[in-house]
């Protein structure tokens, strides 16, 4: 799935210049959302988006596995897992293949709890099903994959989805499992060492840090920063 490199072009330059990467762009929408005209304009204004995303220098363009919930994007509802949920996903994922192959792009999935790719599992079997050539991958976040109640069962969870997704995963996200939600990294029980071990046998992927206050973006980076580098020596 290497990138084209001819499809850098135009505002990317100004990026470059600057020392800024733009390494992906965010295309997040409910793919099965139950409106049909609402789902249908938003997939239009996807493949526009998708079109324009590597003029930014942007390799992946990440989306949202959706939910049958008409309010809330990120919410279960459970007609996310009938048959009917599945092959809508596959319908809008298989619209927007072509968009990203002419713009030289990859679409990056990722799990979510309240989605139809749920876990480690669903993603293998959507890359499965869309095939080895297909312009798609895996955006890892193994805050997604645990709840308080599994997290101390994170180090056979997080190696089965690595194991499960290996070569296609295109990006990684840092948050942190807390009861209640999410926190910034390093403020809950993930894991971080066993995280970067696990991304380590992959090669380099950027690291997106969510959930973490603009005071406590430093010590973010820099715990994250030396328990990645921790984890490249130990290779």
């Amino acid at each position: 799935m290497a990138r084209d490199r001819a499809h850098h072009r135009g505002p990317s330059t100004a990026f470059d210049a600057a020392g800024i990467g733009i390494p992906s762009v965010s295309c997040t929408y409910n793919v099965i959302h139950p409106d049909k005209a609402r789902r249908r304009q938003q997939t239009d204004e996807a493949r526009r988006l998708i079109s324009l995303s590597g003029l930014l220098g942007a390799e992946v363009v990440t989306l949202c596995t959706g939910t049958r919930d008409a309010d809330d994007m990120w919410r279960a509802h459970p007609a996310n897992s009938a048959a009917d949920a599945w092959k809508d996903l596959r319908t809008t994922i298989e619209e927007l293949l072509p968009a990203a192959a002419d713009a030289g792009v990859v679409l990056g999935i990722e799990p979510e709890p309240g989605n139809v790719v749920r876990d480690a599992r669903h993603a293998a079997r959507l890359l499965a099903e869309l095939g080895d050539s297909a312009p798609i991958g895996i955006i890892f976040d193994p805050a997604n994959l645990l709840t308080p109640s599994t997290v101390d069962q994170q180090e056979r969870i997080l190696t089965e989805a690595v194991d499960l997704l290996g070569p296609r995963i295109v990006g990684a996200q840092a948050k942190d499992v807390v009861d209640g939600g999410y926190s910034a990294a390093g403020m809950g029980a993930m894991n971080y060492d066993l995280v970067f071990r696990l991304l380590s046998r992959i090669g380099p992927v950027p690291v997106i840090v969510q959930d973490a206050a603009e005071d406590d973006a430093r010590r973010v980076h820099d715990d994250l920063v030396r328990r990645y580098a921790a984890a490249r020596v130990g290779q």
